[in-house]
């Protein structure tokens, strides 16, 4: 009995450190997606999108994924600085980051990818 019982625990530590290797696996693929779509909208349009929205109303994005971790479409947005040759332009989003508060499994925190 006591075999079979640590067979499951061992077991369920497996599992769980599975799904979270996938939910990490998820959340570095959509920050790379929604990253590579702001640099897309900046080649095309000479400017940052405004929001995140932006980039699915201009078909960059189908839509805004959903933090794994959160389970909400909400991120972290960084604007943009000012452009010394383009001062006119307002500033908009250049980079995206995950909401989620933890520890990766290699030590980082999911907020600082």
């Amino acid at each position: 009995m006591s075999l079979i019982v640590l067979l499951a625990s061992v077991g369920l530590a497996t599992y769980a450190n599975s799904v979270t290797h996938s939910k990490e696996a998820v959340l570095k693929e959509d920050l790379f997606r929604m990253r590579d779509a702001i640099d897309q909208y900046y080649a095309d349009k000479n400017k940052y999108p405004d929001s995140l929205d932006a980039l699915v109303s201009e078909k960059y994005l189908r839509a805004v994924p959903l933090d794994p971790f959160t389970k909400k479409a909400e991120w972290t947005t960084e604007m943009s600085e000012p452009e010394a040759a383009n001062p006119t332009a307002a500033p908009g989003v250049y980079n995206v980051k995950s909401m989620a508060e933890g520890v990766a499994m290699d030590g980082s925190k999911y907020s600082d990818w």
